[in-house]
């Protein structure tokens, strides 16, 4: 459930962009072949329509009753395994349970950000901590 709730808060990945390879309609909307659709994941793992009044609070008990009753309407979260298996997982996987095993030592431990630490999230293709993430 934590690494569900860190992935939705931040997601590796932020945008997916995919190209339309023949003309499809989606509804009342047309996509002639070559148009390129991206869905910006991060945008909807922070919907408050789709998530609910506290989309951007930490909350893994959300994820209690599995990924797809975490949303108040639909499924709509996309995690990095169930991605492509050419993404490089390891060190995204890595760096989410690194933050994820520092939450619950919070619990128990006290701990202090460094003084030269800067919360500063920062897109490329994946989201990253701008200053590292140690």
């Amino acid at each position: 459930m934590i690494l569900y709730e860190v992935f939705r808060l931040y997601p590796p990945v932020v945008m997916l962009t995919r190209t339309v390879y023949k003309d499809t309609k989606l509804g009342e909307v047309y996509l002639p072949a070559g148009v390129q659709v991206s869905l910006p994941t991060i945008l909807l793992h922070h919907d408050i329509v789709i998530w609910g009044d506290d989309a951007k609070d930490f909350k893994p008990e959300r994820f209690s009753q599995g990924v797809s009753r975490a949303t108040e309407r639909q499924v709509c979260i996309r995690l990095i395994w169930l991605g492509s298996p050419g993404v490089h997982q390891t060190e995204l996987c890595n760096d989410g349970s690194k933050n994820s095993l520092a939450m619950i030592l919070g619990q128990c431990f006290s701990f202090e950000l460094s003084p030269s630490y800067a919360h500063a999230p920062f897109d490329v293709i994946t989201l990253q901590p701008q200053m590292g993430l140690t």
